[in-house]
């Protein structure tokens, strides 16, 4: 490609019989060209072929390579250096540019090295993948990572096989190291190391290779971080659970052994009690032992739906069916308000376990019974919406405000108005949630303060 250019012009420029200027700056360019496209070592070699071109075909006498006017001297010497600087700049922008090209290149990876390694939601998970993500991201045989408090080597594969005592130099003294087969990286946190990373072959830059340790470093200290701050807010929410359990359980359990307590004594140290007095004491330590079980039971089956080890017997079913049930199981806490029922006619069928929706339903309704006033309407709803059957049960209690609505579905928590004035353990809501989640449904409150409220459940029709 290069002897026809040079051919070319030469042929050109003899068939035209150009002026040796003209082809001068022709054959100039043509070295031009070749420095841009071919690089140094090419343009030097078309530059002294040029310059022979030149003197053999266009400085008189014409045809060899003696020179007879001594001016043409200067102008074959002009022309050879005036083509090797121009050659030589040439190569060099073209270097310079290669290098500006590597290196955004390099930023743009680093940059989505950044972002995938923000993505890693706990330090074990960031090790495992840290040298992977490297590998992939840089486009190198291997990466190996080895953490200053953990013995196990990471590798971004089984081939990935490197110094694992340079790793630990490396480690411990916190200087880059460059060799032939790989380079050694120290992880720094600030003036702090905490680990190295070895790059298996590739020709990353110095810069790209400590940013990389950087970037790894931070990366590895946030993950800690998170870590640290997950166990704290966990420590800190289960002994907020354990306060709120002992709190409850002390409050709810203390009201049924009093009560209890009470009755027993009355009967064991008094004799004059009549067969009235009698039958009433028993009653309330018979009341006191059914909430006493009751509670211990709510209790027993919160844990076994937090832990998940529980199965539903799912079968089409009526809603008609689990609503009425609930009602007759709680008729007697509803006899002091004015119920009314609407179920629509022709709804379809749901998959659900029948025990378990006749649950939820019974813990909405002695909620409704519990918190609104006596003499106040409570009302209870079932229609189609869609492909889902919704399930409400509305009362004309206190109301919830706002700011408390997205808690109460939560373990344990009782509103501030309620807590000391209505038995309960704040788990009837919490188990509730539970099994209409279970059944792939959902379950929230409509309210207003100082107007009542709306509970309601939805579930997907099994047609």
């Amino acid at each position: 490609m290069v002897f026809v250019g040079l051919a070319a012009i030469t042929a050109i420029g003899s068939y035209l019989k150009l002026n040796p200027t003209v082809v001068a700056l022709v054959f100039l360019i043509g070295v031009l060209f070749a420095s841009a496209y071919w690089g140094l070592r090419v343009a030097v070699f078309l530059a002294v072929l040029a310059t022979a071109a030149f003197n053999f075909f266009f400085l008189p006498p014409l045809y060899t390579f003696t020179i007879a006017d001594p001016q043409n001297w200067f102008a074959l010497a002009a022309f050879l250096v005036t083509a090797l600087v121009a050659s030589n700049l040439s190569e060099r922008a073209r270097r310079e540019a290669e290098q500006a090209k590597q290196r955004r290149s390099e930023v743009e990876r680093l940059y989505a090295l950044s972002q995938q390694l923000l993505t890693a939601e706990d330090a074990d998970s960031l090790l495992n993948s840290l040298p992977r993500i490297v590998a992939e991201t840089f486009s190198v045989p291997g990466v190996a990572l080895l953490v200053a408090d953990r013995p196990t080597l990471y590798r971004s594969d089984p081939s990935a096989v490197c110094d694992v005592e340079k790793l630990r130099s490396v480690t411990a003294r916190g200087e880059l190291s460059l060799r032939d087969d790989a380079s050694y990286v120290p992880l720094r946190m600030g003036v702090r190391t905490v680990g190295a990373l070895a790059v298996l072959g590739g020709t990353l830059s110095r810069e790209s290779l400590e940013a990389i340790g950087s970037l790894a470093g931070l990366s590895l200290e946030r993950a800690r971080a998170m870590d640290e701050l997950t166990s704290h807010r966990a420590a800190q929410e289960s002994e907020r659970l354990r306060s709120a359990l002992l709190d409850s359980v002390t409050h709810e359990f203390r009201t049924p052994l009093t009560g209890i307590k009470a009755s027993v004594t009355s009967l064991l140290s008094t004799s004059s009690l009549d067969d009235a007095q009698r039958k009433e004491l028993l009653t309330v330590i018979d009341e006191e032992s059914d909430r006493l079980n009751r509670l211990v039971g709510e209790a027993a089956e919160m844990a076994q739906l937090d832990s998940g080890k529980f199965t539903l017997q799912l079968t089409p079913q009526d809603i008609r069916g689990p609503i009425e049930s609930a009602l007759d199981a709680t008729r007697h806490l509803l006899q002091k308000h004015t119920l009314e029922t609407s179920i629509a006619d022709g709804l379809p069928p749901v998959n659900i376990d029948a025990e378990r929706i006749r649950e939820v339903i019974t813990h909405l309704l002695e909620n409704a019974a519990k918190y609104s006033p006596e003499g106040s309407s409570i009302r209870v709803t079932a229609e189609k919406d869609g492909r889902d059957i919704i399930v409400s049960v509305a009362d004309h209690g206190p109301g919830i405000d706002a700011s408390e609505q997205p808690l109460i579905f939560e373990k344990f928590y009782r509103g501030r108005n309620q807590r000391h004035t209505a038995h309960g353990t704040g788990m009837g809501l919490a188990i509730a949630k539970v099994i209409i989640e279970a059944h792939g449904g959902s379950i929230g409150v409509v309210s207003q303060v100082g107007k009542g409220s709306v509970f309601w459940f939805k579930l997907q029709t099994s047609g």
